[in-house]
């Protein structure tokens, strides 16, 4: 099976906390020996930990997601809130010390923390590849003070699993294809192999596919059936196979416009969950048109309080028109909300997105709405004038309502203080 694919060196890299090492650094400090969290802001006490040290993990059970109020009050405790410029610099030169090694084409940011590398022919520059990775790790160490962890593999989706499943826990790891058996294959639930989420590993799991392993030894074309083109890629995926190129989506057909949003307090009323629900709308239809997508399928998730003793729903429906105008997307949201929410329950977290993806110049015309295309100048319009200016230029009212988020969000980095 394994015979004509593609073996590369591929690393993919992750910083230990890196936010929180970013801030040990500032402060001079010990991003190891020191409970340390950061904090989306102080002033909400229903703020979520962002990032939080070795040291506050172990002592105080204290990690990313426990809310501010959680905290326990001791002494040795060290917080902090987010500086996102700061942490988005050290990221980018990261970036440039990897560039030292290999040209800018060899490397894919993954994420503000998490870069791929294909140092593939650098055997010749540098020595054999594993201590060409190590060394990169020693430099990040030196030069940041920041702790790393590296997987190795022939190909992207290898190097990625052989991180998340083994080099997270012990620093470094290489896999090749004679490791799918032995290490991937065991993994259960599915949900921690990368790129199966929870509600893809409910429906293999009704189809009684368990493990990777399961998966791998599922019947291809039941696989397909139910899921298409993914079906064939999570096969093959279970295999350690994937034939993308650096850069590229490892899982075609997953790629959506999306967005989450954690309340900074408990919304009790549906109009108010409305109106943040449209803010949301705006922002993945906006996005979407920049690209020149539209989406078939629009996706509603919400969570309601602990208060209320959580629970919630996520729900999709597929429009026979693809689409990326806001008002259409939010009157989805709007018909799922309607069906699913559960009156007077505080609501505390919302998701939405759009997916089932095609290029806008497949939208037909249609002899019944003769504004789409003036609805769609106007949305670049917009768009355009945001660019420009700013995301708070141009805001919908609802935004100046006390359940509006986006005239504060507007002053955000990456959702937290810059």
């Amino acid at each position: 099976m394994y015979e004509n694919m593609p073996r590369r060196s591929i690393m993919c890299i992750d910083m230990r906390c890196f936010y929180a090492s970013c801030i040990a650094t500032l402060e001079h400090l010990d991003v190891m020996k020191t409970p340390i969290a950061v904090v989306g802001n102080f002033n909400q006490k229903g703020s979520i930990v962002l990032a939080a040290s070795p040291m506050m993990k172990k002592r105080f059970q204290v990690k990313t997601g426990t809310r501010l109020y959680e905290i326990p009050k001791h002494p040795d405790i060290r917080l902090f809130e987010p500086k996102m410029d700061f942490f988005i610099r050290v990221s980018m030169e990261i970036t440039r010390l990897l560039n030292s090694y290999v040209p800018k084409e060899a490397i894919h940011i993954y994420s503000v923390d998490e870069s791929f590398i294909d140092l593939t022919g650098t055997e010749k520059l540098w020595g054999p590849v594993e201590q060409t990775a190590q060394k990169i790790q020693r430099d990040i160490y030196n030069q940041f003070g920041i702790p790393s962890a590296v997987g190795m593999g022939p190909n992207m989706l290898l190097s990625k699993l052989a991180l998340d499943l083994e080099a997270k826990k012990t620093g470094f790891a290489k896999w090749g294809y004679e490791d799918v058996e032995e290490k991937l294959w065991p993994t259960s639930p599915l949900s921690k192999m990368w790129g199966i989420g929870r509600q893809t590993e409910r429906s293999l799991n009704h189809m009684g596919i368990f493990s990777v392993g399961d998966l791998a030894k599922a019947d291809l074309k039941t696989l397909e059936a139910r899921f298409g083109i993914m079906g064939n890629q999570l096969y093959h995926h279970a295999w350690g196979i994937d034939l993308s190129e650096l850069g590229e989506p490892i899982i075609e057909g997953q790629i959506s416009y999306g967005k989450g949003q954690i309340l900074m307090r408990d919304y009790n009323k549906k109009e108010e969950v409305l109106a943040v629900i449209l803010e949301m709308c705006e922002d993945i239809a906006r996005r979407a048109r920049e690209a020149f997508k539209v989406g078939r399928t629009i996706s509603l998730g919400l969570s309601y309080s602990k208060n209320a003793f959580g629970g919630g729903f996520h729900r999709s429906r597929t429009i026979d028109e693809p689409t990326n105008e806001t008002m259409k997307i939010y009157q989805i949201c709007q018909q799922l909300l309607d069906e699913h929410y559960i009156e007077d329950r505080p609501v505390r977290q919302l998701t939405i997105s759009i997916t089932k993806l095609e290029s806008e110049r497949s939208m037909q015309l249609s002899l019944f709405d003769t504004d789409r295309f003036r609805r769609r100048k106007l949305g670049a319009t917009m768009d355009q004038l945001r660019s420009r200016y700013g995301p708070a230029a141009l805001l919908r009212a609802v935004s100046y309502t006390e359940a509006g988020t986006a005239v504060s969000r507007s002053k955000l980095l990456g959702g937290h203080k810059k």
